[in-house]
This record gives C-alpha cells, sequence and structure tokens, in this order.
C-alpha cells in the first residue's frame, strides 16, 4: 500500500510540476510525470538537507521540496530534449 502511495503522490506531484513549467496545460505525459515526481522528491529532499545544513543525507522532503525538484527534473529533461533536437538538424 505504501509503494501505491509513493507512485501517486509521485505522478501528482509530476503533473503539477508539467503543468507549472510546460507552456500548454493540456496535455500530461503520466510516465514523464511519475519519473518526474519520483526523482524530483530525492533531489528535492537532497536541496532541503543541503540548505537545513545535515550535509548529503536523503531525508523525507515534503510536498515542497519534492515539488521544487520535479520542477528541477522538469526543466533538466525539457532542456536536454530542445538540446538534442537542435544538434539532430
Amino acid at each position: 500500500m505504501l509503494l501505491l502511495g509513493i507512485i501517486l503522490f509521485g505522478m501528482l506531484i509530476g503533473a503539477a510540476a508539467q503543468l507549472i513549467v510546460g507552456k500548454s496545460a493540456k496535455v500530461v505525459d503520466w510516465g514523464r510525470a511519475l519519473t518526474a515526481g519520483i526523482v524530483g522528491s530525492f533531489v528535492g529532499g537532497l536541496i532541503i538537507s543541503l540548505f537545513s545544513g545535515d550535509g548529503l543525507a536523503f531525508r523525507p522532503s515534503g510536498i515542497i521540496g519534492s515539488l521544487a525538484g520535479a520542477i528541477i527534473v522538469t526543466l533538466a529533461w525539457q532542456w536536454w530534449r530542445i538540446r538534442r533536437a537542435k544538434s539532430k538538424q
């Protein structure tokens, strides 16, 4: 049950990050939302623990840290896709 909750939370946070960062709020890529939400939770937790002085320790980051991490991951993902598309031309 905990695993299902983590997956659902990751999907919701990732979708929120896509809607915040994206130019159009019409379509959410749920696979990308899941990945960005879960990875973003770890990134957000790492950033929060660095700011709080705990060092490089992974800790639960909460909703705000997870959303901030998911936004960072989504922005990095978009930057990488644009850079890769330009290099193919």
